[in-house]
């Protein structure tokens, strides 16, 4: 079985890189993800906003923003955190990590500082791919390797 997510979206905080015990570099950063529709039906009607979704910044559509967390690990995460900023447009392709139980995947639950409840996906990032112009970004396409088989991101000391 072959598991593959593809991302486009927006960095949400500056990238962070921290090093394992053994030396091994590792990135994490945030990403927003939007989707939108139309308001406006293609019947002319409005449509009502979907539960969860806000308006958009030019009143014309509902958006829906998601949050992901990504993990780069080795020399993409060193590059990631080189040339990656807030704000810059960046597509990701990975793996999905969470908390593994009876043979799935499942989200990482929390309570945040409001009281509530949240989830969350975590990414591993295989490949990262700066978007925008050239003002936007100041590096190419890298690629990076998974993390050693049988790691556990709980022996992190961070």
């Amino acid at each position: 079985m072959f598991q593959r997510v593809t991302l486009i979206g927006r960095v949400g905080q500056e990238p962070q890189m921290r090093y394992t015990p053994d030396g091994v570099a590792v990135t994490s950063f945030s990403l927003a993800t939007t989707e939108t529709i139309s308001k406006t039906m293609f019947d002319g009607r409005d449509r009502s906003c979907p539960q969860g979704w806000k308006e958009s910044y030019n009143a014309k559509n509902w958006e829906l923003t998601t949050w992901w967390r990504i993990t780069c690990w080795r020399k993409l995460g060193e590059t990631v955190n080189q040339y990656l900023k807030k704000g810059q447009q960046v597509f990701v392709e990975g793996t999905v990590s969470g908390e593994a139980a009876e043979g799935s995947q499942n989200p990482r639950v929390w309570t945040g500082n409001d009281g509530v409840a949240r989830a969350s996906f975590e990414l591993t990032a295989r490949e990262i791919k700066f978007l925008g112009s050239r003002g936007e970004t100041a590096a190419g396409p890298p690629m990076g390797e998974p993390p050693p088989e049988g790691f556990e991101e709980d022996t992190l000391p961070f």
